[in-house]
């Protein structure tokens, strides 16, 4: 049997708004295994970020089940939250924004130690801080620097160190290199591959970029207007994508050749309103392929084959006409 870090079981997440509530995630279940990548895709907005920062806490989650490590922490007290910090961790997208200009890297990256007591003098806490600095590839002549002296790709091996500092099991990656050029990206990528077999960690990784994700993760999980559509293995998400939004995601991937045609699926129609949005599918108005059956009740996420889950309405009526 797998064994499963996290659970996320019906996870909602709703704001707020003069014309009603926004339903930025909506009833979102998945799990990942311990050791394991699992990436989250989706347009910009579809509630990707919201998630991850849901499963974290640091927002709170309107309704559903976070489990970690076999343990509800929707139900921990704020003590309870201070020590679950040290092994459930988060890189931000802009590794910039998420730094303090006012702190020099050693003390950005001392700063979770001290607050966590995690030293008993102050050279064990600079030992930390430069075994931490080479570990992410940091030069010892930087650690007097400020964020704003450096590049994007050593300011975000600054927030990996940050991340790693307190040893955790856990880490929720923030599309974390799409601030950067891409010929830093794959250096960064390279090593948060490298620290996930060091250390054993797991990762839920957040980003818009197919081509990054399809080589980074283990399982892959595509969103949509606050729901999980499909979810699958990454190759065979590649392979064979079943739900309309993922294959028109998939046929917008570029492809580095004069000779190939691209044939993407364009979608077409409006967008439905995240607020208020009713029942349904949320994609039926950009579906080429919708159903009335779309517009009556919200498909929920059935599996087709092992770990493999999508959420269609269509999917299943074709089932029902092979069998007969």
């Amino acid at each position: 049997m797998a064994d499963k870090i996290l659970e996320v079981r019906n996870l909602k997440k709703y704001f707020n708004t003069p014309k009603g509530l926004l339903h930025a995630v909506d009833g979102v279940t998945f799990s990942i295994e311990r050791g394991k990548t699992l990436g989250v895709v989706g347009e910009s907005g579809c509630g990707k970020s919201t998630t991850g920062r849901v499963v974290l806490r640091l927002l709170e989650a309107t309704d559903g089940e976070i489990i970690f490590e076999g343990k509800n922490i929707r139900d921990y007290g704020k003590a309870e939250m201070v020590k679950l910090r040290e092994e459930m961790q988060i890189i931000f997208q802009d590794p910039y924004a998420s730094l303090n200009p006012r702190m020099t890297i050693s003390e950005i990256i001392a700063e979770p130690l001290i607050i966590h007591k995690k030293c008993k003098n102050k050279e064990e806490l600079q030992e930390k801080v430069a075994k931490l600095m080479e570990t992410v590839g940091l030069s010892e002549r930087l650690t007097n620097t400020y964020p704003h002296e450096l590049d994007g790709g050593r300011r975000q091996r600054i927030g990996i160190a940050r991340a790693l500092a307190l040893n955790p099991k856990f880490i929720v990656c923030d599309e974390p290199v799409s601030a950067l050029d891409v010929s830093i990206q794959a250096q960064v990528l390279n090593l948060m591959k490298d620290l996930q077999e060091e250390f054993g960690l797991t990762y839920m990784f957040i980003t818009h970029d197919l081509s990054v994700v399809k080589h980074f993760s283990d399982d892959i999980a595509v969103m949509y207007l606050g729901e999980l559509v499909e979810k699958a293995p990454a190759k065979e998400l590649f392979k064979n994508p079943v739900h309309p939004y993922t294959k028109a995601l998939l046929s917008a991937i570029p492809i580095p050749s004069i000779k190939h045609k691209m044939s993407r699926e364009r979608l077409k129609g409006e967008i439905t309103s995240p607020v208020n949005p009713g029942v349904g599918c949320r994609f039926r108005k950009r579906c080429s392929m919708a159903i009335p059956e779309c517009g009556n009740s919200t498909p929920v996420l059935r599996e087709i084959s092992p770990g493999h889950f999508y959420a269609c309405h269509l999917i299943g009526k074709e089932e029902k006409k092979i069998e007969e």
